[in-house]
Parts: C-alpha cells; structure tokens; sequence
C-alpha cells in the first residue's frame, strides 16, 4: 500500500510504518518528560511501527534508552540558538524526514514550522487562545509572539493529518479559533511514578507550635498569579492563621516585578514567604513530602502539569476554578478565583479548618492521579499514529 503525503511524495508502508518525531524544540520539563514517555513506557512494535525516528538536541537524546527500534538524530542546528532552530525545523528537516524513509510525522508542538506531511501535531500551549490572557501583556513584543504564535498554530492544526489535544477544555477553545478539525484524539500526559512513591495525605494539623506550609510551583507569569496568592496569605495570618508560603519557580520581566512589588507590601522582611528559583524536577516531590496544602493559582493552562504531580502525592489541594483545572482536577479540590485573594484565602482557610474534607479530597486527588500515566500515554500515541496512518492509506 503506498501512502501519498500532502507535500506529493509517497512512501511504501508494506514492510511497516516508520515514524519520525520532531523534539528539536523541546526543552521544557514537560516537553522532555513526555519524550521520555512515550519512548520508555511505549511498545510502538506493537502497533506495526518498525522504526521510530527522534530529531532533537544531545541532551534531550542522552537521555532516551537505546532500543532497536528508536534512531536519533541531532543535526547541529539544534545545538545552536532558536533561529537555527526555526530554519532547520522550516527548511532542513523535511529533506531529512525524506532520507530516512520516514512514512508519517508526530510533530511535538503545534508551534512548528515544518511542513513535512503526513503529520500528526500535538496541542500544548493555551496563552495565544485564552479569552482576556493576551490583554495582560498590553501592546508589547510578548503580546505581538502570542498573536503570530496563535496564526502558526492554528495553520499546523489545520494542516495536520491528525491532532492530538491535552485536555477536552483546550480542544474546545482552540477550535473555536482554528475551526472544526476532523481527527482528534484527547492523550493528557502521564506523571512519572517517583510522584507517587509517599503519598501525603495528613490527618492533622501541624502542632500548636508549627506553621502550616503552603507550596505553589510554578513560574512566575501575568496568569500564574502568585502576588495575589502572597496577599491571601497575608490576609490568613492576620485572622491569626500560622502560615508560611514557598513560591518555586524562577521568573523575570514584568511578572517578577509584580510579586517584589506585592511582597515589599505584605512580606518585606520574608518572615513567612519564601521564594525558591528554578528547581529540577526530580527535586519536586520532596518539597510536596515537606508541604501541607498545595496550591494552583493559574488563570491559563493547556496541561496543568504540577497539578497532577500534586495530585499522585496525595496533597490537598486549592486550585484555580479557570481552564482545564476542574477537569483534571474535578471534586478533588477546593477552588478559588485566582485574581480575588479573599477567594484563594477562603479555599485556604476551609481546608485548614476541616480535617476530614481535608483528609478525604486528598485521598481522592491521589485517587484520579492514577488516571495519569506515561504508559497509558504512550500507548494511546501510538495506537493514534497507526489509526491515523491506516485512515490515509484507505482514503487514497
């Protein structure tokens, strides 16, 4: 059977499909993790895939196991800085695509630039589509890239021969911008399992003589929220609550600012909120081990990651009431109005005061967490690509 991409060429699939995956941009956490899933936690030979063909940067490559299976390419482009990222993605890959008989492409990120087809794009990023999010970046080159971003990703999903979304609540939105698209498939992504190895679930409160901590991961951005969080805090501690406050994440520019601002206001001397930079993300669990209650403050996500890592280590959670969260999240929280720091110290307070409600949404939380896993992610990709693949050869 020969499968015709889009782009005109053809390629022969009688002896199994062989399928290239474009991670050359992928540096964020939870772009490499998903990475790392699919390719340790995944049986593509299964699903009569021959070959999978990975390009990406060395380090992102070092990390994959060596399977007979799996070739990796990392051509130098990639080493270098995003523009040469972009030119190789946009006018190198495809002939390399070519060369090593690849029969369909799974594109990691629907912000590429590569035109290679057959392709199946993945959806991450929400920022570019959610309502009122672009406002807060006022007239400003970050604004101007989420509106090209938005254009680009919208032209790859149109374009895509399949189209893998995170969460039901993203599909939504997104094709709300880009228009109906006719294959999809909803794949969130998993959580690896040194989240879960101690779940935490406390049936008491600290002693009278310890504070309650409050952990919130995240970077810090205009809809992650963080200062408004610190001013919840504030107002706890001033109806006589015992709370410290452990902000990590690293961030800069206007966002980073906006949180000194609110710190010198509610917390000039830190006595009660620590900030801790970028921390790697095996360390995350211990910090989830030295935590009480977890916090999700975001107005803007796609994929609520730390969310779900939250949730396998078995915390009580008050989380966000805006995006994906009460889908991932459903009766396994209390939530709150993240832009309204009454709201967030009311969901703070009640799970404070309540044992048992505290308690049982945490065993809950862990509870939908085993929903979330890189296999079960893995081989929902998988069975997707070979879907995709035997749906165009049957249309040609």
């Amino acid at each position: 059977m020969i499968l015709k991409p889009k782009n005109g060429t053809s390629s022969n699939i009688n002896c199994g499909l062989k399928v290239a995956i474009d991670a050359s941009r992928n540096r964020s956490g939870g772009a490499v993790a998903h990475i790392l899933g699919l390719i340790t936690e995944g049986d593509p030979i299964s699903y009569g895939i021959d070959e999978v063909h990975v390009w990406s940067h060395k380090a992102l490559l070092e990390k994959l196991p060596n399977k007979y299976w799996l070739k990796k390419h990392n051509p130098q482009f990639l080493e270098k800085s995003i523009f040469h990222q972009i030119i190789w993605q946009a006018w190198m890959f495809k002939k390399e695509f070519v060369q090593a008989k690849c029969d369909l492409l799974l594109n990691t990120d629907a912000g590429t630039f590569s035109k290679v087809s057959p392709a199946i794009t993945m959806s991450r990023d929400m920022l570019s589509y959610e309502k009122g999010e672009m406002e807060r970046y006022r007239f400003s080159l970050a604004r101007l890239r989420l509106l090209l971003l938005r254009f680009i990703q919208n032209a790859s999903l149109r374009r895509a021969n399949g189209v893998i979304f995170l969460t039901h609540y993203a599909a939504k939105v997104i094709q709300g911008s880009c228009g109906s698209l006719e294959n999809v498939q909803f794949i969130p992504h998993g959580i690896t399992e040194h989240f879960r190895q101690n779940p935490k679930c406390r049936r008491q409160a600290p002693s009278e003589n310890e504070p309650w901590v409050l952990l919130y991961v995240s970077n810090t951005d205009l809809y992650k929220h963080q200062w408004h969080v610190v001013a919840a805090v504030e107002l706890l501690r001033s109806r006589g609550q015992r709370l410290i406050l452990k902000l990590v994440g690293g961030g800069t520019g206007r966002p980073h600012k906006r949180l000194l601002d609110q710190l010198e206001k509610s917390d000039p001397n830190r006595n009660f909120v620590e900030v801790i930079p970028f921390v790697p993300h095996d360390d995350i669990p211990a910090l989830h081990a030295s935590a009480d209650i977890f916090i999700f403050a975001s107005s803007c996500e796609n994929m609520p990651n730390t969310l779900i890592e939250a949730m396998a280590a078995g915390m009580p959670i008050a989380s966000s009431n805006r995006g994906p969260m009460p889908e991932v999240l459903q009766d396994a929280g209390l939530y709150f109005d993240p832009e309204n720091p009454l709201s967030i110290a009311t969901a703070l307070e009640n799970l404070m005061l309540d044992s048992d409600l505290r308690v049982s949404l945490a065993y809950r939380a862990e509870e939908l967490s085993k929903e979330y896993s890189w296999r079960k992610c893995a081989e929902q990709t998988w069975s997707f690509i070979k879907k995709t693949n035997t749906m165009l050869g049957s249309n040609r």
